[in-house]
């Protein structure tokens, strides 16, 4: 009740209204913020191990530790106040390292296999792709090589989530070769097709934000997102993406085999990713299967609707 009550009062006050949306993901970014910092405790009421975190509640707390300023955010005006005030969230900067340092220990507590926490720890490896530490990237790999075999695994299986998790954040850390595997992968498999497109849906805000754990990728239902919304996501993230890119255009190539009609649907995104892929196929930037999705959906694109 009392949330309601603020959200209708910052309303008649005059707030921006496409803010109300990230309070739920503030408050989640918050919990995440002071379970990493605080006192240790128990694993398994940890904000990150009981609820699949979305876009933007990882973008505030990379917002808060590092300083990144959401993109969808950097667009709202700042009004003027009364004195003084930051422009974004402030941690001291013994809080910053402090956040990752323990957070490392949180990802090792987790553990792996059949007795550990994998949704703890794969949220806490997403988180870590953020620590701008001299040794991040030696530790982000020597922590991944327990879950790098699952990207041998050819068609759906429980792990993987692991291997996709594996694959993008060694991609952030500046080593594409997993991701190109897991690309590879998906590509011919129904289930992991659709899996990834689901796990893009929850991320990008295609549908409710509602997942304890990572079960719904065992049975993906196509319709629970919203096609539309998620072409959109995909196609305004695309920039955004420079060490999964590769993901992105096979996900976008996926999306269009799956509904065929949505520039139609959205023109506006379809011309923005028409520009886009244009700009990414003089680059030769993509893998050679990438580099195929591309030329399939840019072709899509320029065919006469």
């Amino acid at each position: 009740m009392d949330l309601l009550h603020l959200r209708r009062t910052l309303a008649t006050l005059g707030a921006d209204a496409g803010l109300f949306a990230w309070l739920d993901a503030a408050m989640d970014a918050d919990r995440i913020l002071t379970a990493v910092l605080g006192p240790p405790g128990d694993l398994a009421t940890h904000p990150l191990t009981g609820w699949v975190q979305s876009r933007e509640t990882a973008h505030l707390v990379a917002w808060a530790v590092r300083g990144i300023t959401p993109s969808a955010l950097m667009t709202r005006a700042v009004r003027p106040r009364r004195g003084p005030a930051p422009a974004g969230p402030q941690l001291a900067a013994a809080d910053r390292a402090a956040f990752f340092t323990h957070l490392r220990r949180t990802a090792e507590s987790a553990g792996h296999g059949a007795d550990g926490q994998p949704l703890l720890r794969r949220q806490s490896l997403y988180l870590l792709s953020y620590d701008p530490a001299p040794d991040a990237e030696a530790w982000a790999e020597q922590a991944l090589r327990t879950m790098r075999p699952a990207l041998a695994l050819r068609g759906y299986t429980p792990r993987w989530i692991e291997a996709r998790t594996a694959a993008t954040v060694a991609a952030r850390q500046g080593d594409p070769e997993p991701l190109y595997d897991f690309v590879d992968a998906l590509a011919g498999d129904q289930h992991s097709e659709l899996a990834n497109l689901a796990y893009w849906a929850y991320w990008l805000g295609s549908m409710p934000p509602t997942q304890p754990d990572d079960g719904f990728l065992h049975r993906p239902d196509p319709t629970a997102w919203n096609p539309v919304h998620l072409f959109r996501q995909l196609v305004g993230s695309l920039h955004d993406a420079p060490g999964t890119v590769d993901l992105y255009v096979h996900s976008l190539q996926t999306l269009l085999g799956l509904h065929p009609w949505l520039p139609l649907a959205d023109p506006a995104a379809a011309r923005r990713l028409q520009e886009h892929a244009a700009g990414l196929l003089d680059a030769q930037l993509l893998s050679p299967l990438s580099h195929r999705d591309l030329e399939s959906v840019h072709y899509r694109l320029q065919q006469p609707n």
